[in-house]
């Protein structure tokens, strides 16, 4: 939670990383309230469960044009929260938003069909899928509406009550979203929001009014829910980040593969689950590869998020990038090179969010920037031999979320994903989330699918229908 001195114990106090200036203040939920909430929920999704699924796929569909006309807004709003460049956060809502929403409204009809395993003599036999009933959703900073609605869209879908717990420092969220449900002809109770601290997510976690717990958040977050819902039978899915690798094989296209892995690195300032922290390039590219990467990364611009020319903005806190810069010291102490002159970036100010890019070279795997979670503006180059060593290192992580290759050679970019351990794997592309792909994560990325048809399993449950039909 954020807070500064002389914050009451019960008020959330969100301070923003653009200039330190007070965002929001609201009071945290008394155990009365989630009590009342949860109640609440349980009632409403009796009801809601019992509503035709044409009528609450047309929810959502009236759901995504009312956050797409006021995506500006919204926008505006995540930057003053998070960060995220003005020109960028739109897109959040524009794209990736109304991308997921969409697909899965238009996919439910056929996740959530009964499953006819046909008939046996006289009998009739089907899986029906279920809601499970209440679904907490407790959602991240650095992409709150794309990681919520990961886990909300399909819930409503399938008939579960949401209540939503908007992460601290974007706590304007989860009232965004209770506005556009209201606005989109959503019954009372059905969704509902809670601003808590780690206790009362633990509560609810342990509260058996709640049926299924979707978190996006840090490993050790994941630990904590995972402890909180030990004492009980509730499914968890747990999306805990990465340490994203790409491959650049000697047969790629340099000039297209820099341009879309510096996105891959640099954008919302790296601050993504699956943003690409680590590189290994065939040694024949290597040298013009990281000359071309480094002059890219050195092409942007730190400033002031809410100016439309800036490209970086500054990191969610200032703690954020002291913990890279600690991470990038360390290493150039262990012998790494730095690409990027941080003098050409006046922005950057230890003791601020605001932080320049940087590439590292002369890398390797006893260095934290290649092996702990950076969630920053860095990332470090490795020349490789050949695709064996490629694939020991991209494996050499306690994560497994995404990774990339970068070839012309389709059938060896296949044969090569078949070895590495992830949940995603890209050919020439990264950082980005199919909704008609499951979205999933092995090691310490996590467990669970959202996205996909997979992702409406997770919020419903089998029931078996044996019917024998004569006697």
């Amino acid at each position: 939670m954020t807070t500064v001195a002389g914050t009451p114990p019960n008020v959330q106090r969100t301070i923003s990383p653009v200039d330190g200036s007070v965002v929001a203040e609201r009071e945290l939920a008394a155990p009365g309230h989630i009590d009342a909430v949860l109640d609440r929920a349980v009632a409403a999704q009796r009801a809601w469960r019992s509503v035709p699924l044409a009528d609450r796929v047309a929810v959502v569909e009236r759901l995504v044009p009312w956050m797409v006309e006021r995506a500006g807004a919204i926008g505006a709003e995540l930057s003053w929260q998070m960060g995220r460049p003005v020109a960028h956060a739109p897109f959040e809502i524009t794209r990736g938003f109304a991308e997921r929403a969409t697909w899965l409204a238009g996919a439910a009809a056929d996740a959530l069909a009964d499953t006819d395993v046909g008939a046996d003599g006289g009998l009739r036999r089907f899986i029906r899928h279920d809601p499970v009933g209440v679904v907490l959703v407790v959602a991240p900073w650095n992409y709150p509406y794309l990681c919520s609605v990961n886990a909300v869209a399909p819930a409503l879908l399938a008939g579960d009550a949401v209540v939503l717990k908007a992460a601290s420092q974007t706590p304007l969220v989860a009232e965004r979203w209770h506005e556009g449900l209201a606005a989109a002809g959503l019954p009372d109770g059905v969704f509902q929001f809670v601003h808590t601290d780690h206790d009362g997510v633990a509560g609810m976690v342990g509260d058996p009014r709640v049926d299924y717990v979707a978190f996006t958040g840090s490993v050790a977050g994941g630990h904590a829910v995972q402890r909180a819902a030990a004492g009980r039978f509730v499914g968890t899915g747990l999306e805990l980040g990465g340490k994203d690798p790409a491959y650049v094989r000697a047969d790629a296209p340099l000039e297209a593969t820099v341009a879309e892995l510096v996105d891959g690195v640099l954008f919302n300032a790296g601050q993504s689950c699956c943003a690409v922290e680590r590189i290994y390039v065939h040694r024949d590219l290597f040298a013009p590869f990281v000359e071309a990467f480094a002059a890219a990364a050195a092409s942007y611009r730190l400033g002031d998020p809410l100016d439309r020319a800036t490209t970086l903005g500054p990191l969610v806190r200032a703690q954020a990038a002291a913990f890279v810069r600690d991470q990038v010291a360390e290493a150039v102490t262990a012998g790494a090179r730095p690409l990027v002159d941080r003098e050409a970036f006046p922005a950057d100010s230890v003791g601020t969010p605001y932080l320049a890019p940087q590439v590292l070279v002369d890398v390797d795997h006893g260095m934290r920037i290649m092996t702990e979670e950076t969630f920053g503006p860095a990332v470090g180059v490795m020349p490789v031999d050949d695709d064996d060593r490629a694939v020991e290192l991209m494996n050499d992580s306690a994560y497994g979320l995404t990774a990339s290759i970068w070839t012309a050679d389709v059938d060896a970019a296949v044969a090569l994903g078949d070895r590495v351990d992830t949940g995603t794997w890209y050919l020439n592309r990264c950082d980005y989330l199919d909704p008609a792909l499951a979205w999933t994560g092995v090691k310490d990325s996590g467990r669970g699918v959202s996205l996909s048809t997979l992702g409406f399993r997770a919020v419903t449950r089998p029931k078996s229908f044996h019917l024998r039909t004569s006697l």
